[in-house]
């Protein structure tokens, strides 16, 4: 008898405890009956929702191409002005020819004579070959192989020297061509140091930049948990902190795989940052070095049933609404959510258009 009653106790408090996970786990709707002053309501609507990602940065122009002197020489004349508008084609500067071309001169007579040696030098071997009798014994005959061998590898040395200074000489008359520099591209010819035209320069000195200014870029830095977010062609909208009221067009042209160069990898509590390029439709307020800031949309969804994100009730990995039941009444609902963001949030199931819902 006595453990008649003792399994029957255990078997009350294992159903008690069994419902009470059940209730936790699935709580009764609760209805709340609230006064007029007390209802901050909202109606579920249907919206084009967003979701972005804030980012700061620079201007930059997108096309830079840089001017090198081809030779050293002195200027004799400077046709373009620093911030000039220029065409590709359009002579930029004149270099003096003299010195140039008395280089080339001195290389053409020392090829020249180094050729005609070559040539004298392989008519004399031959004619020492055919002139000198035949060796009497093997020494002898090694002796004039080991001669001719050599006399064959200096004629091979010598012609590769020569194709060398052929090489050279020709980059030469090149770069003498060069001496009307022409400008590369079509933009504003800026000098390297503004306002200061150099009278002489050296081979390959860098003398300054033509840009175009119709092509910018915005060069931003995003953290590690962003960077994953953002791909190619995402649209940005961008606007400047000089101009506020400014609305600018972009899209994310490139998202870098390496951590910006001067990141701590060693302090593990700084965050990587990874630089975004974003291009910029062309827009006469543009300039270079402008302060920008963008939102680049990385999610969207047209009409999407929404609510405000915080009339959501979160508990348990689960998520509730106090939807309008009439009368005066609301009762709290389970409902399934998609995309977020931090003003708005849409539902999937458990809300239509048209519903209210309370502020829990």
């Amino acid at each position: 008898m006595k453990k008649k009653i003792k399994w029957a106790i255990i078997g009350l408090i294992l159903i008690a405890v069994s419902f009470g996970l059940y209730r936790i786990g699935n709580p009764p709707r609760q209805t709340v009956i609230m006064n007029e002053a007390e209802q901050i309501t909202f109606e579920v609507t249907k919206e084009t929702l967003v979701n972005t990602i804030e980012v700061k940065g620079k201007s930059l122009y997108e096309q830079e191409t840089p001017v090198y002197a081809p030779f050293s020489s002195e200027v004799t004349a400077w046709n373009a002005t620093d911030g000039q508008q220029v065409t590709k084609g359009d002579v930029l500067f004149r270099l003096d020819r003299t010195a140039a071309q008395n280089e080339i001169s001195q290389m053409e007579a020392a090829l020249r004579k180094a050729r005609l040696e070559a040539e004298l030098n392989r008519y004399l071997s031959q004619a020492s070959d055919e002139l000198t009798p035949l060796a009497s014994s093997d020494e002898e005959r090694k002796k004039t192989l080991v001669e001719r061998e050599a006399a064959r590898l200096q004629s091979e040395l010598n012609e590769v020297t020569a194709d060398i200074q052929e090489s050279e000489l020709a980059q030469k008359k090149k770069k003498l061509r060069e001496a009307d520099f022409k400008s590369p591209a079509t933009g504003i010819f800026l000098y390297e140091s503004p306002g200061k035209r150099p009278q002489a320069v050296g081979e390959n000195e860098y003398i300054g930049k033509v840009v175009d200014l119709k092509k910018l870029q915005f060069i931003a830095l995003v953290g590690e948990q962003d960077v994953f977010r953002i791909k190619p062609d995402m649209p940005v909208q961008v606007k400047m902190n000089a101009m506020k009221d400014l609305e600018l067009e972009g899209t994310v042209q490139k998202v870098s795989k390496f951590a910006k160069t001067g990141t701590d990898q060693n302090n593990l509590d700084q965050a990587a940052q990874f630089e975004i390029i974003i291009a910029l439709e062309p827009n006469e307020h543009l300039i270079a070095g402008l302060s920008l800031n963008g939102a680049i949309e990385t999610e969207r969804k047209e009409l999407a049933a929404v609510i405000p994100s915080i009339a959501i009730i979160r508990e348990g990995g689960k998520h509730y609404a106090m939807a309008d039941a009439g009368d005066g009444r609301f009762e709290r609902k389970e409902i399934k959510i998609g995309l977020e963001t931090p003003e708005k949030t849409e539902v999937t199931s458990g809300l239509k258009e048209g519903d209210r819902v309370a502020l829990p």
